[in-house]
């Protein structure tokens, strides 16, 4: 009954906007002004009540859709309307043979959805939210290419009309992302490409062979996997068809900060986590990364038990009979969208830090534990210090431990370690709805309020300066360019996550020819055919985001890549600002 009403307060909020249409139409002196009101007045009587013929119709049922959903949700909820061109391009061949539509009116037309999206904002944050990210973008993101249900190329003419609008309006929002297959034409990644030489930090890419496999991994036919895709910022989901809910962020180097603090934060001096031992008595790195284990188990634990009471409230207190009736399965089973009413219903973590966290143990295990060149004691007195008097310690532990990011096995084994305790403490938990925890690995913008914090690491990082994100490496770790960072990333088994997030940062020279676009399309193809789950890129040198600092008001419309979304460089406040400036600048593809 809650999900009829709603429809029919969707059906009436359409007649709204047709009885407008139809007065402005009656009242308008211009004959191709009254045309278009007359045809919007028409469009608006037949969707959503009825189903669409055209592409101007389908393009009004989305965005209705789009507009019952995020009123009733929450307005970071992240809807996004998935495959669009994939949805679209049958509307549009029809009405291109029919005479009805070009392709320049299609791409207007679909520039007024772009517009529309880019001014509905999501509401104000406050409080601890608008720590984590001040963002007014409302995570609607686009998908683009990928796989029809059938297995063949999902890539058509709308697909390249959207990339082309997406350029020539450079707005916050929506964000488009490109997904590319095996079967993906060189023309539709080249196309991609030279939208992100542009430097608005968008599209972001995505590898839909692995985002299929991650799918049917948790249980979901080949089908679903493939009409599915990303969502917000780089979650895997079944469009349609899934309750993907994010449970939160988990603060993994804090999780390290603990065990090595024998469970107090130091931050408070209050006792969080188990009291795992003095670090001091461990003999070996294997004792003090089980310490770790512990500690990291019982957090997860904690989180979840606290997310399914929060999930049951919701059920009971907070349902969405609208956004149930767009998601299949909710009807049938008579069950509300946050009551197991989806075909699938998955929970994630969302895990921060794991450069930060790997490069702390990688420091660990090399100075303190297999050279001996470094005492705990000392190293503990360092981090309590904020390295107040142990400049040439920092420096050797900066210096001098391998990294992640630089296809260095030493490191690059640690991060699998880590990786494996977190996939092996949240992967199969059960939640309120029948179904299960896994882990994704996301941080949107909260590595900076969590590494605010976070004491000194012993990687050499100050106290309270942010984490790694995603799992990117920690700034400026990365030292022997992309193709090591790739490499090191996909020894990461990334179909066992619902998601990871890749960032990297080019000079605007590296791809000022269409060889070098050639070399970032061989780059994505290369990483993709090892695992890579994600990439994106902002292309912007230190100096312009320094004068834009400088003279803001000059920048106002310089879009930069914060996490899996973009936004505008002046709007962030200065600790996401120097963030990303502290990220690596390549000076090669390759």
């Amino acid at each position: 009954q809650a999900m009829h009403i709603a429809c029919e307060a969707a059906v009436i909020f359409a007649e709204r906007h047709a009885g407008l249409a139809e007065q402005m139409a009656a009242a308008a002196t211009d004959p191709q002004r009254r045309q278009e009101l007359s045809a919007i007045a028409a469009i608006c009587r037949r969707v959503p009540a009825e189903a669409p013929r055209t592409f101007h119709e389908a393009l009004q049922m989305y965005w209705f859709v789009h507009l019952g959903t995020i009123t009733e949700l929450n307005g970071w909820d992240a809807m996004s309307p998935g495959h669009l061109d994939q949805h679209l391009q049958p509307f549009y061949d029809r009405d291109l043979a029919a005479g009805g539509l070009d392709r320049e009116h299609a791409k207007e037309l679909l520039s007024c959805l772009w517009i529309k999206v880019n001014n509905h904002t999501a509401p104000p944050k406050v409080g601890v939210t608008a720590k984590e990210s001040g963002t007014y973008n409302d995570f609607t993101q686009i998908n683009l290419g990928g796989l029809r249900p059938d297995g063949s190329d999902g890539v058509g003419e709308v697909s390249y009309i959207a990339l082309e609008v997406a350029d020539e309006l450079h707005l916050l929002q929506p964000q488009p992302s490109v997904h590319i297959s095996s079967r993906t034409p060189e023309r539709f990644l080249k196309a991609a490409a030279r939208v992100i030489r542009q430097g608005y930090g968008y599209p972001s890419v995505f590898n839909t062979d692995a985002v299929v496999m991650e799918q049917m991994r948790v249980g979901k036919t080949v089908t679903d996997a493939r009409e599915g895709g990303t969502s917000g910022c780089i979650e895997t989901g079944a469009f349609g068809k899934e309750a993907y809910i994010l449970t939160g962020y988990l603060n993994v180097p804090k999780i390290l900060e603990v065990t090595l603090n024998n469970g107090v934060d130091p931050l408070t001096g209050k006792q969080v986590g188990l009291a795992t031992g003095d670090p001091r008595s461990f003999a070996t790195f294997d004792e003090l990364y089980a310490a770790f284990a512990r500690q990291l188990d019982y957090v997860v634990d904690l989180k979840v038990r606290v997310n399914n009471y929060i999930e049951r409230m919701y059920a009971k207190y907070s349902p969405a009979p609208f956004l149930s009736v767009v998601i299949h399965d909710c009807i049938e089973k008579g069950r509300d969208y946050y009551d197991g009413g989806p075909r699938y219903n998955t929970n994630y973590i969302q895990c921060c830090g794991i450069g930060t966290v790997t490069d702390s143990l990688s420091a660990l295990k090399t100075h303190v534990y297999d050279s001996g060149a470094v005492a705990m004691d000392q190293l503990l007195d360092a981090l309590a210090a904020n390295f107040a008097g142990h400049e040439a310690l920092r420096l050797k532990l900066w210096n001098r431990t391998p990294f992640f990011g630089n296809d260095d096995d030493r490191a690059d084994d640690l991060m699998r370690r880590v990786y494996d305790s977190l996939y092996a403490t949240i992967d199969g938990r059960a939640n309120t709805k029948g179904s299960v925890y896994h882990l994704n690995m996301l941080s949107t913008t909260c590595h900076v309020y969590f590494g605010r914090m976070l004491g000194a690491t012993p990687n050499g990082r100050h106290a309270h300066l942010p984490e790694s994100d995603g799992t990117s490496p920690s700034q400026g770790a990365d030292r022997n360019g992309p193709t090591a960072v790739v490499k090191s990333l996909a020894k990461m088994d990334q179909i066992r996550s619902g998601g990871t997030l890749l960032n990297q940062r080019f000079l605007p020279s590296v791809l000022a020819s269409e060889q070098d676009l050639d070399k970032l399309g061989g780059l994505i193809r290369t990483y993709f055919r090892l695992g890579g789950h994600h990439i994106q890129f902002n292309v912007v040198d230190t100096a312009t985001l320094r004068q834009a600092q400088q003279t803001p008001d000059e920048y106002r419309n310089l879009l930069v890549r914060v996490a899996g979304y973009s936004d505008y460089f002046v709007d962030l406040d200065r600790n996401h600002q120097e963030e990303i400036i502290s990220r690596t600048e390549q000076e090669i593809c390759g």
